[in-house]
């Protein structure tokens, strides 16, 4: 098993971000640093992602005062739903599991699938898309392809950031559904059941228009049943 995450974890979100975590429970040390577990907060230092709330997946069953701790494979996002890229190098792996292991008997060997550390590979087609907001020509629909592969897969999300020109933050939607007015995604939903997936994304003009001038960016992240994460980014280039 994975070892559990501790305040000394290093969390960074895809701007590079630092993540700082502070221990709702700080009963537990390793190497001096505190256990994190389910509903701790944290900040990042970037202007986009800002904060996180970290999740568990249920994979354990370690608790400290009934919340599970977390594993550094937990999948965890920021506040706009990027992937949390977290590594913590302190010693102690969770063996636990949440089925009950009946008296003197020994936990079962890992599934496959938990036993599987190999992220998800992700892939954007095209990288960058130009879009001019006025005509001539007429804009066409912006269009991005994206190709998800891994050997045990279980959901992927899309997340678009807006970022205006300057840099300053702007808004940030969760496209996974396809419910965005002139978005749709094929498929949509998140479900990841086969090794390779294409996900592709349309954007129609006036929902690009209004996102206004600026590279804003489009993500789609894959998550294994470990947890582990792999992610790809397409700008979206508007200018005026």
């Amino acid at each position: 098993m994975p070892s559990v995450l501790t305040t000394n974890a290093t969390i960074t979100c895809p701007h590079g971000g630092v993540g700082t975590t502070i221990p709702s429970h700080p009963k537990w040390t390793v190497n001096g640093a505190y256990v994190c577990v389910e509903q701790d907060p944290g900040t990042l230092t970037c202007i986009y992602c800002v904060s996180y709330t970290l999740q568990s997946m249920g994979l354990n069953a370690t608790t400290i005062d009934g919340r599970k701790v977390i594993l550094v494979t937990d999948i965890n996002r920021s506040i706009t739903g990027l992937p949390l890229l977290i590594t913590d190098l302190n010693p102690v792996n969770d063996q636990s599991t949440p089925a009950p292991i009946p008296a003197g008997q020994q936990a079962p060997p890992v599934s496959p699938e938990l036993a599987d550390l190999v992220a998800p590979i992700v892939i954007a087609v095209p990288p960058t898309t130009p879009f001019k907001i006025t005509p001539p020509p007429p804009p066409l629909p912006v269009v991005v392809a994206f190709s998800l592969t891994a050997t045990h897969p279980m959901q992927w999300f899309a997340t678009l950031i807006q970022i205006p020109l300057g840099g300053a933050a702007g808004q940030h939607f969760d496209l996974t559904n396809g419910l965005q007015p002139n978005v749709s995604l094929l498929p949509s939903g998140g479900d990841w059941t086969t090794p390779s997936l294409t996900v592709t994304v349309t954007m129609l003009p006036p929902f690009v228009s209004s996102l206004g001038p600026g590279n804003h960016e489009l993500y789609i992240t894959g998550v294994s049943k470990r947890g582990l994460s792999g992610y790809a980014k397409s700008i979206v280039a508007v200018t005026p």
